[in-house]
């Protein structure tokens, strides 16, 4: 996996703080808004993560250890989440009856082709 440099994550994280703090300042202002949100998606990309408060958090964790310790956590924390979708599509299964077999989708049934069709006003 390539990892960003510390610098940027640190220049992007820096970035991101400053604007959540202007942002909380003035949350009505759409400007402030937008760039607030743009340094979020920058340091989302950046961290392979969906969501801003997991890309800081991320960052923070990076910038705190070296690059084979981060790597690892992430590892883990990749087959956890694999661990607990598993879990969970097994519950999905478990609560439905086993005996029941999956049911054939009912007939959809279709008007006549366009040029068949007569209009209620031409009789």
């Amino acid at each position: 996996m390539l990892l960003p440099a510390k610098a940027e994550v640190a220049r992007q994280l820096r970035r991101y703080r400053a604007w959540e703090r202007v942002m909380l300042a003035a949350p009505n202002d759409r400007t402030v808004r937008a760039t607030f949100e743009d340094s979020g998606y920058t340091l989302c990309v950046l961290m392979g993560k969906r969501c801003a408060r997991e890309a800081a958090d991320a960052a923070e964790r990076y910038l705190r250890t070296n690059q084979v310790t981060y790597l690892q956590e992430q590892q883990v924390t990749y087959v956890q989440e694999q661990q607990v979708a598993c879990l969970q599509e097994k519950q999905v299964t478990c609560l439905q009856d086993p005996n029941e077999r999956p049911r054939p989708a009912a007939a959809v049934r279709r008007r006549p082709p366009a040029a068949g069709r007569r209009s209620p006003a031409g009789r």
